[in-house]
């Protein structure tokens, strides 16, 4: 179990469920959100333990790490960023695609996501002949969002993403974002973070798409209507079926029409704003995010809470 103590980070990840509503998020969405919670509180093994990588993922047949190291973070702003992230792509995704293929995509991505880094840190060890790539061990779910970032731009095309002010087009922000989060935070898995980038394009440009259908067609055949698994609005889902005229109408409920990373930077300002925005005063923003125009987060917050209320 965790050191018990003050997580400000938890408090802000409790202010932003109380900002969307419980209610408004989806079940899948949800449940993850929740193992992800659960497993920082009750972890399934000690960080060095879960994190994967080449040496003890491949070499040492550790092969469950996997599996563990997307549900696991560092420390309590590791997650809230990550979750905050993933509840807004969990809104946007899972309405669209379904429940079920949504939960599908998500285990799919978590695998697909650990076995890209562990091939790019295997090339990486041959070109550069430097063994420290073999050893180095990520965690975490961002690898997992990238990938879901290429999605959702994907299945939102045109146009542009402010990052740090900057508009950049949506077909090339999780490139730019990819090099930014880099910088800002170095601590940050880049590798990781590209492999969750090219898993993305395999699903939107590459075979993902056909296999995972064909796999999905098999198991339906079972029990289920294929026809659930289409990959667009309609579908199957436990939580809302959407029709495709409707899937961006039904998504501005929730986002109030906002672009995805606005909407992150928004919900992180209302955090803020709610737990005491003097802690931060004069502190530099983490993660490249601006925390600034307190008056704009604050109408924000009563649009959002009129909107929920109604």
């Amino acid at each position: 179990m965790r050191q018990r103590g003050f997580k400000l980070g938890l408090l802000f990840l409790a202010s932003q469920l109380f900002q969307v509503g419980i209610d408004n998020i989806p079940p899948v969405t949800l449940a993850v959100l929740g193992l992800n919670v659960y497993l920082y509180f009750f972890p399934a093994a000690p960080l060095m333990q879960v994190c994967v990588s080449v040496q003890e993922a491949y070499w040492f047949e550790d092969w469950r790490r996997l599996l563990l190291s997307p549900l696991h973070h560092v420390d309590d702003w590791h997650l809230y960023f990550n979750m905050a992230s993933f509840i807004i792509k969990g809104i946007r995704l899972e309405g669209r695609l379904g429940g079920a293929w949504f939960l599908y995509l998500l285990s799919v991505f978590s695998l697909l996501t650990g076995l890209v880094y562990l091939v790019l840190e295997v090339l990486l060890t041959e070109l550069t002949q430097d063994q420290s790539h073999s050893m180095a061990c990520a965690v975490g779910f961002s690898g997992v969002l990238f990938a879901l970032k290429v999605l959702s731009n994907h299945y939102h095309p045109g146009g542009v993403t402010y990052l740090m002010g900057v508009p950049v087009s949506n077909r090339y922000a999780s490139w730019v974002e990819l090099v930014l989060i880099h910088i800002t935070a170095p601590g940050t898995s880049f590798i990781g973070h590209l492999a969750g980038i090219l898993v993305g394009l395999l699903y939107t440009a590459g075979p993902l798409k056909t296999v995972m259908k064909k796999c999905a067609g098999f198991v339906t055949s079972v029990g289920y209507n294929s026809s659930g698994y289409s990959g667009t609005g309609g579908g199957y889902s436990g939580y809302h079926q959407y029709a495709p005229d409707n899937t961006e109408n039904n998504t501005a409920h929730y986002t109030d029409g906002l672009t995805e990373d606005e909407q992150l930077q928004t919900a992180i300002r209302n955090s803020l704003y709610d737990i005491g925005q003097g802690i931060w005063r004069g502190a530099p923003p983490p993660y490249g995010f601006n925390h600034s125009e307190e008056a704009r987060a604050e109408e924000t917050r009563r649009r959002r809470l009129r909107r929920f209320d109604s």
